[in-house]
């Protein structure tokens, strides 16, 4: 019997979805995030995840900005063995030990409150991780946060729930809170944030996203000034796509051929501050 889960809002709720990606990909014969542990997760727990429809490439893209995001943390990690790490928007994802940074890294995963009981009874404790149920958008919960480290600061399926006032309320207090640090999070054109309501994969979560979306990530410089693109990181055009079967390989490489079209598939923007 898998554990019974309490009711949880929609938005809450989402989390399954990207947790079962995960799962699903690390059953593959090549898997291009390779999380066991989402997958002992899944199988713990009593939710009906075949209520997802998620085909192939859209699996493999969840897996892939996630590794993404996870290279990101890692390097800045190398650079800042003393930094602050924060997942925003955690739900169950396992990064944490998916990156096993130092005991001198202090790490936080956040989320909803009922959402982190969850994941207390899931997720194995961690020497020097630790657990804030909050609303990100919730000015308070960074008071518990260490501020004179820097910080890399991620948020893998976050950014498309907030709206744009949110959204940038939130990262001002990220920024204005740590000293300097990175982020790196998944974000939507205008087409994406349109192509989600008749995906297969996203319909289940598309009436909840408020991001407008932005065509270029240049664009969110200008609505937070601190903010400084490393990289604009085009799923498509990413090695590992070379894995992917081919019908789904041949797709990416189509999308590739432009920085257009290979928009119009899954993007990880990561900046400094």
């Amino acid at each position: 019997m898998g554990n019974t889960l309490s009711t949880l809002t929609p938005v809450e709720d989402s989390l399954f979805l990207t947790l079962y990606c995960k799962a699903l990909d690390s059953r593959f014969p090549k898997p291009i995030l390779s999380d066991a542990m989402a997958d002992e997760i899944v199988r713990k727990l009593d939710y009906d995840f075949e209520q997802f429809k998620v085909n192939s490439n859209f699996i493999r893209n969840i897996a892939l900005r996630s590794k993404k995001m996870d290279e990101a943390a890692a390097a800045f990690i190398r650079h800042h063995p003393d930094a602050v790490g924060l997942d925003l928007g955690a739900g169950l994802d396992t990064r944490v030990f998916r990156l096993a940074p130092p005991a001198t890294v202090a790490w936080y995963d956040v989320d909803f409150p009922a959402v982190m009981d969850v994941r207390k009874r899931v997720v194995p404790d961690r020497p020097n991780a630790h657990v804030i149920g909050a609303d990100v958008t919730d000015p308070d919960w960074l008071n518990t946060v260490p501020n004179d480290r820097p910080a890399v600061i991620l948020a893998d399926g976050l950014i498309g729930f907030l709206g744009k006032d949110d959204f940038v309320s939130l990262l001002n207090r990220l920024i204005d809170h740590f000293p300097s640090g990175e982020m790196a999070f998944n974000s939507y054109t205008r087409f994406a944030v349109w192509a989600s309501t008749v995906a297969r994969g996203t319909k289940s979560v598309s009436g909840l996203l408020k991001f407008p979306g932005v065509d270029d990530p240049r664009e969110l410089e200008t609505w937070i000034p601190r903010l400084k693109l490393v990289r604009e990181i085009l799923l498509a055009r990413e090695p590992e796509i070379s894995d992917y079967p081919m019908a789904v390989r041949l797709y990416n490489r189509f999308l590739a051929t432009s920085v257009t079209l290979s928009r119009k598939g899954t993007i990880v923007l990561h900046y400094r501050f």
